[in-house]
């Protein structure tokens, strides 16, 4: 685990949104204060789904949502208007529920039929918005993960090529057990963020999150152990389920 981590563990699940929210809201106010915008970069599945229904409904008081830039972590190979589409949750969750400019809204070309086309799209994307040339890694001012049971974050999967990219933002990376590509974020890129926070709820997830906080397995089985930013902070929100297999000191 990064020596720059730290663990926050909550009750419920809700106590764990809540308190990614209020650091959501703290990192898009500092950001906004510091660089005059907030770029973040989103997760899917139901865990931030949950956050973003909570943004939507009690921040927009608080969210300067017009210098809020908004980017995809990882993205399925799939339109935007498909069930499985990362874009299509945050949309319905997030984005179509609060005043976010439609041009701060960049979302992967996952309907493109060529998986690496449509990273390369994306990385070009990112540079141009940060204005990074190549060789040089743009910092994200807040990453969104998740944990899978598996120990995967983004869509960088145990013993997948995209482990090992080490020039590159974006990548295709293929994905055996689904028998398909997936469109991620790279670690240099992940590891490049001013903050990164990891939302791991429930106990199907309490071996994998005891295994990538205390355990032994390197980290091309466990890719999540190898997020470890390295100026950047890094919080894991945890709830009681997903945490049950930590010890005390963790």
């Amino acid at each position: 685990m990064s020596t720059t981590a730290e663990v926050r563990r909550l009750t419920t699940p809700q106590d764990l949104f809540q308190a990614a929210a209020e650091e959501f809201i703290r990192a898009a106010n500092d950001a906004v204060a510091q660089r005059k915008r907030f770029a973040v970069a989103l997760s899917g599945g139901s865990t931030p789904r949950s956050l973003y229904t909570l943004l939507a409904a009690n921040a927009s008081p608080s969210l300067p949502w017009d210098r809020m830039f908004f980017f995809f972590g990882d993205e399925r190979h799939v339109p935007p208007d498909h069930p499985e589409s990362n874009y299509r949750m945050a949309n319905e969750a997030l984005f179509s529920k609060t005043p976010i400019p439609a041009a701060n809204i960049f979302r992967v070309a996952g309907e493109n039929p060529d998986a690496s086309a449509a990273a390369g799209e994306y990385e070009k994307n990112i540079r141009d918005f940060f204005s990074a040339p190549a060789g040089e890694f743009p910092r994200f001012d807040l990453i969104l993960l998740g944990l899978g049971p598996d120990g995967h974050t983004a869509s960088l999967f145990p013993e997948t090529q995209a482990l090992q990219e080490k020039s590159r933002l974006v990548a295709a990376n293929w994905v055996e057990k689904f028998k398909t590509s997936r469109i991620t974020f790279t670690l240099p890129l992940l590891n490049a963020a001013h903050r990164l926070s990891f939302l791991v709820s429930g106990t199907d997830k309490a071996p994998a999150l005891h295994e990538v906080l205390e355990g032994k397995a390197p980290g091309e089985e466990y890719p999540a152990k190898l997020v470890q930013p390295g100026a950047g902070q890094l919080i894991w929100f945890v709830d009681r389920a997903a945490a049950s297999e930590l010890s005390a000191a963790a």
